[in-house]
């Protein structure tokens, strides 16, 4: 896989101080003991709950930029009001982690993208609760796009180009791009000279706007959230393309979880756009509301990763 020389150097420098960190705590005396990612993943979230029968919610998507963290914040905070349960945030950088969490039902309710719910509703009968309508749609798209003054016009004239993707296991990072590259017979490592994940929407729109690399997939969410309230940033990326429509990222629970939780969570999510306290956090995040969403949203994205398997 072609991936960038300083970015292999950045991720060397990061992973010093952790792996660092485990051989100073391991004792050589004893045999380490094997286990599964899924457990060691529990295991880790265990080491950060001090609190006693909390929501585990975890944030594996988000459709603001980081910037609008704080709404995320309050929207957690909100939901263990209305439980009456204190709440304890997980997150994690990789889509992955997030559904590896989900599969061992030690979440309770998680936000991801639409990509890991099709994968985590096939794998272990992940379940749709509720999804987010933003602009009275429940929709997003793929942004391909390059820097402002790039004379690229087309996503075929990025061939022989440096780009970036989010998460491997995006939908409009990942799959949507190499799906586009499927239908010309091309791949990604085929296709771009370089290519990177920074695993981050908006680490690639500011890879592009700062000509790291020649250009991007990202998520329209993102992209118009920034242009909206930060257009510095935008103002020197330009979208080559827009992508169909696909379901927009949904708030899943695991299949084990109990029902009476689930009723309440779900009845919560619906219900917040009816006070002013939930309005005004809905507005921070662009979210007109929530509303019951429906698997077969994601047939389309099924149906990418369908007919490119078929080919393998």
């Amino acid at each position: 896989m072609k991936v960038l020389k300083h970015l292999r150097i950045l991720i060397i420098i990061s992973l010093v101080p952790i792996l660092m960190a485990h051989l100073i705590s391991c004792n050589p005396r004893q045999e380490p003991k094997k286990i599964t990612l899924e457990e060691a993943l529990v295991l880790e979230a265990e080491e950060e709950l001090p609190e006693k029968n909390p929501v585990r919610i975890a944030i594996g998507s988000m459709i603001t930029p980081r910037e609008g963290y704080a709404y995320y914040k309050q929207l957690l905070n909100y939901i263990g009001e209305k439980l009456g349960r204190p709440v304890k945030f997980i997150e994690r950088e990789k889509y992955a982690e997030i559904n590896a969490l989900l599969k061992t039902g030690y979440l309770d309710v998680a936000f991801i993208c639409s990509k890991p719910y099709v994968d985590g509703h096939k794998e272990f009968g992940l379940k749709l609760l509720v999804i987010p309508q933003i602009n009275g749609k429940t929709e997003y798209y793929s942004y391909i796009i390059v820097p402002v003054d790039s004379p690229v016009k087309t996503f075929e004239e990025l061939q022989g180009k440096t780009f970036a993707f989010t998460d491997p296991d995006s939908n409009t990072g990942k799959l949507v791009p190499t799906y586009m590259l499927f239908k010309i017979n091309e791949t990604p490592d085929s296709f771009f000279k370089e290519y990177i994940f920074t695993n981050d929407h908006d680490k690639s729109i500011k890879a592009v706007a700062r000509k790291i690399v020649d250009g991007a997939a990202v998520d329209s969410l993102i992209w118009d959230y920034y242009n909206k309230f930060n257009p510095e940033l935008t103002t020197k990326t330009r979208i080559i393309l827009k992508s169909p429509p696909y379901g927009i990222q949904p708030v899943v629970v695991p299949p084990g979880i109990d029902p009476e939780i689930k009723n309440k969570l779900r009845k919560i999510f619906l219900d917040i756009h009816k006070d002013e306290k939930g309005k005004k956090i809905l507005e921070g995040m662009m979210i007109d509301r929530f509303v019951a969403g429906d698997d077969a949203s994601y047939n389309s994205i099924r149906g990418m990763i369908a007919l490119m398997e078929q080919r393998k």
